[in-house]
């Protein structure tokens, strides 16, 4: 692959997926609170994973997961995040490049290990994660590959990776060179928290740096400080030109400075597990999008990949999403 034909270029949190199911005596002996998702350090992230029986290391990161899909659609996909030059490290990289995405971002070699979320699953299905975001803050703009994201058609921005100053840079960076290329960049606003912490630069970002945006209505309503979906429809149009929000069970509702597109749903198969979906969804959207596809029809393609994920356990698709759209004739 080379990085003239790439579609789709991800940036975000490199993360590795640590499941393993324990009892509710580990979770007391070690001071978890059961069904909550805690940020832990280096030294409790590597007690916690020695003290953890067999389990299962899923590569994840909500970017990562994006771009794993959109080239499981066969799309031509690369993506920047750091890793340690670790065994979690490796687990990433080889995982990511299975699907056949470009990764060449440099190992981290002298700081903390690869970021791993432990999700604890305890008899009664409930899942406690602790989250140690390690080598993944360290993103720099250094670490950007310029020829990547100026020759690919649309750079993807996490929102989860903006609590740092360097990833700030970073994002900023990227921005530049993309649309001084005349490319696209696409920014998820992730969560409504994320967005709390750093709202007056995140629409700074949405207004000035930012041609697609993905949001679900909680992240919308914090961004824009309200709670009427109207308001925030009107507020978004003047803000980007394009946002796509999802609204889970309703659909998705896609807003330009001319129109209002409403999106159903795609019934899932059965519902095992929301994680993932928004990921999926902007997956399909770009996919269509970048094949020149309508606004609608790219976000039918979004709600089929969301449909999918939901429908087992895991961020990343199980099926392969290129069949599944050819079969409901969404390609």
């Amino acid at each position: 692959m080379t990085d003239s034909n790439l579609d789709l270029v991800g940036i975000g949190n490199a993360i590795v997926d640590v499941l393993s199911r324990t009892g509710d005596e580990f979770l007391s002996n070690n001071r978890i609170h059961k069904g909550t998702m805690t940020l832990i350090e280096a030294e409790q992230a590597e007690t916690l994973y020695a003290k953890l029986g067999p389990g299962m290391e899923i590569s994840g990161g909500s970017a990562a997961n994006t771009v794993a899909a959109f080239a499981n659609m066969s799309g031509k996909a690369g993506y920047i995040g750091k890793v340690a030059n670790d065994q979690l490290g490796g687990v990433f990289r080889h995982d990511i490049k299975a699907y056949g995405v470009k990764f060449e971002t440099p190992a981290l070699e002298d700081g903390p290990p690869t970021a791993r979320c432990l999700i604890l699953i305890t008899p009664d299905a409930q899942r406690t994660m602790c989250t140690f975001l390690g080598a993944c803050v360290w993103i720099a703009p250094s670490d950007l590959d310029e020829n990547m994201i100026k020759n690919a058609q649309v750079t993807y921005l996490e929102g989860y990776l903006f609590d740092r100053d360097r990833a700030k840079q970073t994002f900023r960076k990227a921005s530049e060179l993309a649309r001084g290329a005349g490319k696209k960049v696409s920014l998820t606003l992730s969560d409504p928290f994320c967005v709390k912490r750093h709202r007056d630069e995140f629409l700074d970002l949405v207004t000035t740096g930012t041609d697609i945006l993905f949001s679900n209505e909680a992240e919308i309503f914090e961004l824009f400080q309200t709670e009427n979906f109207n308001e925030a429809v009107l507020r978004a149009r003047e803000a980007c030109p394009l946002t796509i929000i999802t609204r889970s069970a309703n659909g998705s509702v896609i807003v330009t400075d001319k129109e209002v597109i409403e999106v159903a749903a795609e019934p899932p198969a059965c519902i095992v597990d929301t994680t993932g979906a928004g990921d999926m969804y902007a997956a399909g959207f770009l996919y269509g999008f970048t094949r020149g596809k309508p606004l609608a029809e790219c976000g039918r393609i979004g709600s089929i990949a969301a449909s999918e994920v939901i429908a087992h356990i895991g961020a990343r698709p199980q099926r392969d999403l290129k069949a599944m759209l050819q079969e409901k004739k969404a390609v």
